[in-house]
């Protein structure tokens, strides 16, 4: 018999704020802000919640603001 699978809970997003600057930061860290679309400081964006962002967050967490919308 085939297992069922649990469904899927409807994910919210999250607004994330760049609040400390990029600059001397590690290339990673750069990389991982500029794909979640931050820039400069100031810089809002709304992704969705989900492990991916999670992750991308956990790597910038020292540098962004993270409500959740």
């Amino acid at each position: 018999m085939a297992e069922k699978k649990a469904p899927k809970k409807a994910t919210g997003t999250v607004t994330i704020k760049l609040v400390r600057s990029l600059s001397g930061r590690s290339v990673k860290q750069q990389a991982t802000a500029e794909s979640l679309g931050l820039k400069r400081i100031g810089d809002v964006t709304v992704q969705p919640e989900n492990d991916a962002t999670a992750g991308k967050i956990n790597v910038i967490a020292h540098l962004v603001e993270v409500t959740n919308a």
